[in-house]
């Protein structure tokens, strides 16, 4: 079964209507967010107004929770509710105006303005923060939030006025872990820690939970090239486990912490325990020569200070090195100082997510699809090569959408309906210099490093 491969011409064109009037509609509820946050906005800069005058010595939050309860009463919702909502419009309106404006203009919606404002937040210069605005609103406008949260955090580092490593040994002084009690006999550990040693850890749980759901963790390789074959159907594989991913990762977590290993779940042999937890770091060539300070970003996505890139760089066993072009950052080559499958580490350095638009899946989580089918002549080559989630995948092979190849990384996808969507790879976390720069002339490319490596 192919999903609307049997849809008449009308109930298509219905299907392009919808569409059509679902974005209307989107745009129009951002449009009224934002006239919401305008007008929250203003009643808290009223009650600080009221405040100012008489002197108050709360200054104005008395005077803010007044006002709340006048909303509040009026919508019947809480107070605090109200109040809460009054300070984050606040917050919007007045350090984010730009953003707030294209949210009102229907450009964006709400959610991409709260990634932009959340991931600029602590850029504390007006004119850092127009800058960082104006950047970030033009790629909103064709991205998907969880897209936009990741380049907002690189573009938001470029704009600020300390070093990543100097916040970074401010920021781990902050290290924790606490416990939350939620009820009916549960409660919740949480661990807040630097993001190398977080997600490492995460990453070998993972590992684990995935190696015990399967009868015969020997066949992964196996499986791994099946995926790669194009399979169209996904794999049945027998359960050893019942328990989810997420319960597998839970019960592992506290197994190592109460015993030091995992001997609740172990096998014969301790492969569990040989698990280690690995993390992924592009970091630029001039970071790891020590002449830069451009944070190093791990999984693509959480920036992290160059000292720590540095230090995993050193201890990895090998390295992909990414060649890119040093004025428009562009992919031009992978290679690896050690042998290993080049073309699909290239596909995962130029990919970095799900292919599909609007999809944020990094590619540990994807299959790597021939977008001409290779059982229909379709060369494995980079060209043809991209990843996509599976979710995606299978959207791909059984509904009408389609991808064509667009050159250096760029695919066009045609919906049910006709409408075509562009998705670009993104760009890498590179140095650029302009063409002009004295002394850049002849250089075809500056590097990033992307590590695999133990965060420990």
């Amino acid at each position: 079964m192919t999903a609307l491969a049997d849809a008449t011409l009308e109930q298509v064109d219905a299907l392009a209507a919808l569409t059509e009037t679902l974005v209307e509609v989107e745009r129009t509820i951002s449009r009224l967010q934002a006239a919401r946050d305008g007008i929250l906005a203003v009643g808290s800069r009223l009650a600080l107004q009221v405040a100012e005058q008489a002197e108050h010595p709360d200054h104005g939050e008395m005077s803010a929770r007044t006002v709340a309860a006048e909303f509040a009463a009026a919508l019947r919702i809480s107070d605090r509710t109200v109040q809460r909502r009054m300070a984050d419009a606040t917050w919007l309106v007045e350090r984010f105006p730009l953003v707030w404006e294209a949210q009102g203009e229907g450009r964006i919606s709400a959610a991409h303005a709260r990634v932009v404002c959340e991931a600029g937040e602590h850029l504390d210069d007006a004119a850092s923060r127009a800058a960082y605005s104006a950047q970030m609103i033009a790629f909103a406008e064709t991205e998907a939030p969880s897209r936009v949260a990741r380049m907002a955090r690189r573009v938001a580092e470029r704009f600020q006025p300390r070093s990543i490593d100097e916040r970074h040994r401010d920021a781990r002084k902050k290290r924790s872990l606490w416990v939350k009690d939620v009820g009916d006999g549960m409660s919740q550990l949480g661990m807040l820690g630097p993001s190398a040693l977080v997600h490492g850890a995460f990453d070998r749980l993972t590992q684990m939970a995935r190696s015990m759901q399967q009868h015969e963790p020997e066949q992964q390789p196996q499986r791994e090239r099946e995926q790669e074959q194009e399979q169209e159907q996904e794999q049945v594989q027998g359960q050893a486990d019942p328990r989810t991913l997420a319960q597998l990762r839970n019960d592992l977590a506290f197994d190592l912490l109460l015993t030091g290993a995992p001997l609740g779940h172990d096998r014969p042999g301790g492969s569990l325990a040989a698990i280690r937890g690995s993390v992924s770091i592009t970091v630029p060539v001039t970071t790891l020569m020590g002449v830069d300070t451009t944070p190093a970003e791990l999984n693509g996505r959480v920036p992290i200070d160059p000292v720590t890139a540095r230090r995993l760089a050193g201890a990895a066993s090998g390295w992909d090195r990414v060649l890119t072009h040093p004025v428009t950052g562009a992919l031009l080559a992978v290679d690896r100082y050690r042998p290993g499958p080049d073309l699909r580490r290239h596909l995962r350095a130029r990919d970095q997510r799900c292919r599909f638009p609007t999809c944020g899946y990094p590619p540990a989580d994807c299959d790597i699809d021939h977008h001409h089918d290779a059982a229909l002549g379709g060369a494995t080559a980079e060209s043809n090569l991209g990843h996509l989630c599976r979710r995606h995948h299978m959207l791909k092979h059984h509904s009408p959408w389609t991808v064509e190849p667009m050159g250096d990384g760029v695919y066009a996808w045609t919906s049910p309906s006709g409408k075509t969507y562009i998705d670009r790879a993104p760009r890498q976390n590179t140095v650029t210099f302009a063409e002009e720069d004295e002394g850049r002339e002849g250089r075809e490319g500056v590097g990033a490093g992307v590590i695999t490596a133990p965060p420990f």
